[in-house]
């Protein structure tokens, strides 16, 4: 238990809009788009894309346990997410836009699972928490023009995160506080 560097990974839809909440968090030591959960190697985002891999896009997170344990780090994926949506995330639709949360030891999946349930009895949402939680699989980085993609074009991820509804989801469900 010494390692405090951990490793969580999160499917949330489009991985763009899933680097910039985690990425500049204290004790958030690096945020990787990519992909797992699917069967090809090595996958193209093309491919992943066309559905045929299985594979989820997802955001691997390496953590500081101590600064930011990872209790706050599932806090903060509930709140980027439509939990309730078992067919992909807001207008991108499909297996690999699905969320899911992938946990890399026994002591991840307790945690996610009660984080689920705790979601579940909050009532914040009408409809049941769907998201699921699965073991880990091999994760392959995006390509590198995915990887902070917030940053590298932020007029056009501007325009997909509230193009997408994914925002006012977020704000809808969240309130304003939600930039913490």
């Amino acid at each position: 238990m010494g390692d405090m560097k951990q490793t969580a990974t999160f499917a949330g839809g489009c991985f763009w809009c899933m680097v910039k909440p985690f990425d500049e968090q204290p004790g958030i030591i690096k945020v990787v788009s990519g992909y797992t959960g699917g069967t090809v190697e090595n996958p193209t985002y093309q491919q992943v894309c066309s559905e045929t891999t299985g594979h989820y896009e997802a955001v691997q997170i390496t953590f500081n346990q101590d600064i930011f344990p990872y209790e706050r780090l599932l806090e903060l994926y509930w709140q980027q997410i439509d939990p309730t949506d078992a067919g992909g995330q807001f207008y991108d639709r499909g297996q690999s836009y699905q969320t899911a949360i992938f946990y890399h030891d026994e002591n991840q999946k307790r945690l996610a699972e009660e984080s689920k349930q705790a979601l579940q009895e909050s009532g914040r949402f009408q409809k049941p928490i769907v998201t699921p939680i699965l073991p880990i699989k091999a994760f392959y980085p995006a390509e590198e023009y995915h990887q902070h993609y917030y940053k590298k074009n932020q007029s056009h991820y501007e325009r997909y995160h509230v193009g997408s509804g994914r925002e006012g989801f977020i704000k809808r469900h969240w309130g304003e506080k939600n930039e913490e």
